[in-house]
C-alpha cells in the first residue's frame, strides 16, 4: 500500500489559489503526487501563480510530478476512463482519470473534490479518497490551523469558486461530527 496522495486539479488548486499549500506540505510532504495531466492543467498562462506555487512544492521535495507511461495498465485504464468507459461509468476529465489510474496501480489515495466524476470509480476500485474538507479537518486535528484559520481559508477558497461542501469550515466540521 502506497502512502502517495494523488491530487487532481480541483483539490490541489483549492489550496494553491489561497496560498495555503503549506497545509499540504505539512501533512503530506514527499507524498504529494501530481499526475502530469494535472501539472499541465495548472500550467495555464492565465494563472501563472498556481504553477509557480506548485513548482515551489516540487522544488522543495514536497511534491512530485508523475507521468503515465504508454504500454502500461495505468495507461490503458486512463484511456478507458477518458474515452470509452465500462457500462455504468461516465467519461471523466484527464486529471481525474490520471489520479485514479495512478492511485489504483500503486494503492495510493485519490485527492479530489469532484465527487460526481470520481465516486463510482473510487468505489469500484476500493480506493482511499479524500477531499479538501478532509484535508482541512486533518490540519485542524493536528493543530496546523485553528477553527478561525480554517474559516478564513475556507472563505477564501469559496471566493475563488471552489466547491468544497459547506458554507464555512465550522459548518463542515459540524456536519462531519453528526
Amino acid at each position: 500500500m502506497s502512502d502517495s496522495v494523488f491530487f487532481d486539479t480541483d483539490c490541489l488548486s483549492a489550496f494553491l489559489w489561497v496560498n495555503a499549500e503549506y497545509i499540504l506540505a505539512s501533512l503530506y510532504s514527499g507524498s504529494i503526487t501530481v499526475p502530469e495531466q494535472v501539472y499541465v492543467e495548472l500550467s495555464n498562462p492565465y494563472t501563472p501563480q498556481l504553477k509557480a506555487r506548485l513548482d515551489t512544492l516540487i522544488m522543495g521535495g514536497d511534491a512530485a510530478v508523475q507521468a503515465i507511461l504508454s504500454d502500461t495498465a495505468e495507461f490503458d485504464h486512463y484511456v478507458k476512463m477518458t474515452s470509452a468507459p465500462d457500462e455504468g461509468h461516465i467519461i471523466i476529465g484527464k486529471g481525474e482519470a490520471a489520479v485514479i489510474a495512478l492511485a489504483s496501480a500503486s494503492g495510493g489515495t485519490v485527492a479530489s473534490n469532484n465527487l460526481k466524476d470520481v465516486a463510482q470509480y473510487v468505489s469500484d476500485l476500493r480506493l482511499r479518497h479524500i477531499t479538501t474538507g478532509d484535508i482541512m479537518i486533518k490540519a485542524f486535528e493536528q493543530s496546523l490551523i485553528t477553527e478561525s484559520d480554517g474559516n478564513s481559508i475556507w472563505s477564501s477558497m469559496l471566493a475563488k469558486k471552489r466547491r468544497i461542501g459547506a458554507a464555512s469550515f465550522s459548518e463542515y466540521l459540524g456536519n462531519r461530527n453528526k
